[in-house]
C-alpha cells in the first residue's frame, strides 16, 4: 500500500484491477477543508490518461512491476522471440505486447520488458538505435546540415525524416521515443 501523500511522477499503482502510473500530482491545502492530491493517471495497459483527485493520506495498492532485461533474438511467425538474459529461457510476445516500437527491434538488440502479474505490460526499447539507411532519395551536391528534410527508410523497415545530405548505405542514430534523426555513427 502506498499513502497518496508519496505519489512521485512515476509512481505505479493498481485501480479498478488495472495499473496506472502517475504522470503529474499536485498536493492541495486548502484554506477551508482538508488537503487532497489532484493526479493525472496513466493507464499502462491502454495508454488512457484520467484527472483523479486522492484525499491525502488515503492509501491504494502500489503495483509490483518487474523488469527484466531480455534479448530480442528472431521472429517466428507473428510472435517476437525474446531471451531472458537471466535465466535464457525464451518468451514470446505478439505485436500487440510490444506497441509501435516493434519498429526499431533489430536481432541481438537488449531491451527491458516490464511484467505485472505474469502479464507483459511494456517493453522499453534503448532511447536510441544505430540503424543503417536501405532507402531514401539521392542526396544532391549543395545540401546542407541546416537543409530541409526527406524520408529514409532504415533496416528494420521503419521511415525516419534525415536530412538532405544522408545517402543509401549510411548508419544513422535514430531516438526512438520520438522518431526522430540524431545524427550518423
Amino acid at each position: 500500500m502506498i499513502s497518496s501523500n508519496d505519489f512521485r511522477t512515476g509512481t505505479t499503482i493498481e485501480l479498478d484491477g488495472a495499473v496506472w502510473r502517475v504522470t503529474e500530482f499536485l498536493h492541495v491545502k486548502p484554506g477551508k477543508g482538508s488537503a487532497f492530491v489532484r493526479t493525472k493517471i496513466k493507464n499502462v495497459q491502454t495508454g488512457n490518461v484520467v484527472d483523479r483527485t486522492f484525499r491525502a493520506g488515503e492509501t491504494v495498492p502500489q503495483a509490483n512491476l518487474e523488469k527484466n532485461t531480455m534479448q530480442y533474438t528472431y521472429k517466428d511467425g507473428d510472435f517476437f522471440v525474446f531471451m531472458d538474459m537471466g535465466t535464457f529461457e525464451e518468451s514470446r510476445l505478439s505485436k500487440s505486447q510490444i506497441g509501435d516500437r516493434v519498429k526499431y527491434l533489430s536481432e541481438g538488440m537488449e531491451v527491458e520488458v516490464l511484467t505485472w502479474d505474469e502479464r507483459v505490460l511494456e517493453v522499453e526499447l534503448p532511447n536510441s538505435v544505430v540503424l543503417e539507411v536501405i532507402e531514401t532519395d539521392p542526396g544532391v551536391k549543395g545540401d546542407t546540415a541546416t537543409g530541409g528534410t526527406k524520408p529514409a527508410t532504415v533496416s528494420t523497415g521503419a521511415q525516419v525524416m534525415v536530412p538532405l545530405f544522408i545517402s543509401k548505405g549510411e548508419r544513422i542514430k535514430i531516438d526512438t521515443r520520438n522518431d526522430s534523426y540524431l545524427g550518423r555513427e
